[in-house]
């Protein structure tokens, strides 16, 4: 029970690493606010945390409108107290190079990626500012540090995140607020489906992800799970202003595996 009677908020927690954040928090004892965008995907999840006899309430909202972003967030106070961990997961991932890129799509990307994050962050501060304690994780990427081709748009959010983490740490450190990035690298989860998928030859790309891994494999959403929860717990009450890759040492070695994106230029 590493958060017991702590109040965490999970954005993009219907699916893929914000779902199995959201299930790893409460079978710790904190009490869930499970937000993503459509009410029905939210509530599945409520109901398999309930099943497991944990407690977690439905937020379906848009996170880049500021006044959906408010009413979740009051409607989390209302049930369960002040929000004291919030996980910025919810993201978008656009394929393509840059002038490949639509500028709609580039725009949703930082909507969704940076502009959320900053919504949601602003909603929760003020609560936790007036208990003076709080953890704030942003779901970065190994992609914000070292690029993988394709997906510029979404590279350049993750590292914004990470930057973010670090300006807001410094920020909030003597409020009793504590903010950190994860970086994924490559993880199994349906963001990774849905990109292999896309590629010309799947099965190829998807033994290269396993192969370029230092450790040999994929992660798992239980793995980056974990990180979350010590970061939640108060045994990170030292750490802030951290990024922890949670990569299988591929940030290390430094590959990645290579697509038709990287076809030679004209």
């Amino acid at each position: 029970m590493r958060l017991e009677g702590k109040v965490a908020l999970v954005t993009g927690a219907a699916r893929g690493i914000g779902h199995g954040v959201a299930l790893r928090f409460a079978q710790e004892g904190a009490r869930v606010g499970v937000l993503d965008l459509h009410e029905a995907a939210c509530q599945q999840v409520v109901d398999e945390i309930s099943a497991a006899g944990g407690e977690a309430v439905a937020l379906a909202a848009d996170i880049t409108d500021e006044a959906q972003v408010a009413r979740v967030v009051e409607a989390l106070r209302t049930r369960f107290g002040v929000c004291t961990v919030l996980v910025n997961n919810a993201a978008v991932m656009p394929a393509g190079r840059i002038h490949e890129t639509r500028p709609a799509d580039f725009d949703r990307c930082v909507a969704v990626n940076l502009r959320g994050a900053y919504l949601v962050s602003r909603a929760v501060i003020p609560g936790m500012l007036s208990v003076n304690r709080g953890s704030i994780i942003h779901m970065a990427s190994i992609t914000g540090v070292l690029g993988l081709p394709g997906i510029a748009a979404y590279s350049a959010t993750k590292g914004a995140l990470i930057a973010l983490a670090r300006a807001m740490s410094t920020d909030y450190a003597a409020c009793g607020i504590r903010v950190n990035a994860v970086s994924p690298g490559t993880i199994d989860s349906p963001m990774l489906h849905d990109f292999v998928a896309a590629q010309s030859d799947p099965e190829r790309i998807r033994r290269e992800f396993d192969q370029i891994h230092p450790i040999g494999r994929v992660g798992t959403i239980e793995e980056v799970a974990n990180v979350c929860l010590f970061l939640a717990s108060d045994e990170a009450s030292f750490v802030t202003g951290a990024n922890f890759p949670v990569d299988g040492g591929v940030g290390v070695k430094g590959e990645q595996p290579q697509d038709e994106a990287e076809a030679p230029c004209p």
